[in-house]
């Protein structure tokens, strides 16, 4: 077993209030992910990318702002941007809001496939 551990003294606006907690080289997957902390009266910035991404609320409540609409996103929510959708988390209440971040591309789910296969096509151990 490997665990990776949330370092909050790395959270901060200049990373989203997110740690990158995968990928790692003992886990092949196809897509990346991050532990977001929203801290209250702050917000994540507003951008968008060309990945794919889902938010999985773990705590608390905040705003999600997307696409011209606001909408309360609270804990067990789950949500789905398409590529180049702008998205932004704002807590305006009184906890932190925590969520799990998961995103990924064609070329980062073909690199894995790559690693899963491997030159020669085998499998590496795993089944499927």
């Amino acid at each position: 077993m490997e665990m990776r551990s949330l370092d909050r003294s790395t959270l901060g606006p200049e990373n989203g209030f997110s740690q990158l907690l995968k990928p790692w080289s003992a886990l092949n997957a196809p897509f990346k992910g991050a532990w977001c902390v929203v801290a209250p009266g702050t917000s994540t910035t507003r951008h968008a990318h060309p990945d794919y991404e889902i938010f999985i609320a773990m705590t608390g409540e905040a705003t999600l702002s997307s696409a011209g609409e606001q909408v309360t996103f609270r804990q067990g929510d789950i949500v789905h941007f398409p590529p180049h959708t702008d998205h932004q988390v704002i807590n305006d209440g009184a906890e932190e809001f925590q969520m799990y971040a998961v995103w990924w591309d064609q070329e980062t789910a073909g690199r894995f496939l790559d690693r899963h296969h491997g030159p020669d096509g085998d499998h590496h151990g795993q089944e499927g």
